[in-house]
């Protein structure tokens, strides 16, 4: 846990407070210092355009943060809404809804992402759109689960005996014992969506130019791999991994964490 922490601590340092010093423009274009390895004036070097690799690693780092974070919030309020209807309600509203993420489901991920931002145009809000959709149903299943779960607890069976309306229900005795459910999928999805955004960046649907982004700066970096600068992709490639290496961290230590005492105990 303290090591995912730790990487995240570090990326939203550069991403916040290292541009307060490094104040060098993300699309400032310097042909005369064009494919300049790190050195002093340039910690990351520049690209092929003479922009500063670092100043783009730092604003890509903001782009991918605030993304990650847009997906996993409303990912789990549209999907925690969802799961929570279908598993108190139940019924055929539980069956319609249920067969509605199912639909989502049964399509790839990111193929589904890269339909919804082809259809709506490429740009860093269609695709954040397009990856909100497929964090639905993960949140939606995981929540009704729960729900399910929680509501055949002698303590909400007691609530309902004496009175409590559904509303009371959730929001007193179902919603509290969701937060460490939803927190840990929150960190797997906040992983996915950095990951997917870069992947649709790479593939020149995601942030458009000149804004940075660490997939659109991979792609960049790849044609000149070969011949030997290999610095313009290698820092955004360490920033996705970094990210999402803390966040599955954090996300796998919250889930033990949280984990109910009977399940932890039987593996």
């Amino acid at each position: 846990m303290l090591v995912g922490l730790g990487l995240l601590v570090v990326l939203l340092v550069m991403a916040l407070v290292l541009p307060l010093f490094w104040r060098v423009s993300p699309t400032a274009v310097d042909l005369s210092h064009a494919l300049a390895p790190p050195s002093p004036a340039h910690p990351m070097g520049t690209d092929g355009n003479g922009r500063d690799v670092l100043a783009r690693f730092n604003a890509g780092a903001r782009v991918s943060l605030l993304i990650g974070l847009t997906v996993a919030v409303v990912g789990a309020i549209i999907g925690g809404t969802i799961g929570i209807i279908g598993g108190i309600r139940g019924g055929a509203v539980d069956a319609v809804l249920m067969r509605g993420m199912d639909a989502i489901l049964a399509f790839p991920p990111l193929v589904l992402a890269m339909a919804v931002t082809v259809g709506l145009g490429p740009g860093a809000a269609t695709a954040t759109w397009g990856i909100v959709l497929i964090s639905i149903p993960w949140y939606a299943r995981i929540v009704r689960s729960e729900v399910l779960r929680i509501r055949s607890q002698q303590f909400v069976y007691a609530a309902v005996t004496m009175g409590a309306s559904p509303v009371r229900v959730v929001r007193r005795h179902i919603l509290p014992h969701l937060v460490p459910t939803v927190l840990t999928q929150a960190a797997g999805v906040f992983s996915y969506g950095i990951l997917a955004m870069a992947g649709l960046g790479f593939l020149g649907l995601g942030v458009q130019v000149p804004t940075a982004d660490w997939g659109s700066m991979i792609t960049e970096g790849l044609e000149y791999a070969l011949g030997g600068q290999w610095w313009i992709s290698t820092f955004p490639g360490l920033g996705v991994l970094a990210v999402t290496a803390a966040a599955a961290i954090i996300a796998d230590n919250g889930r033990e964490a949280f984990s109910r005492p009977g399940e932890r105990a039987g593996g």
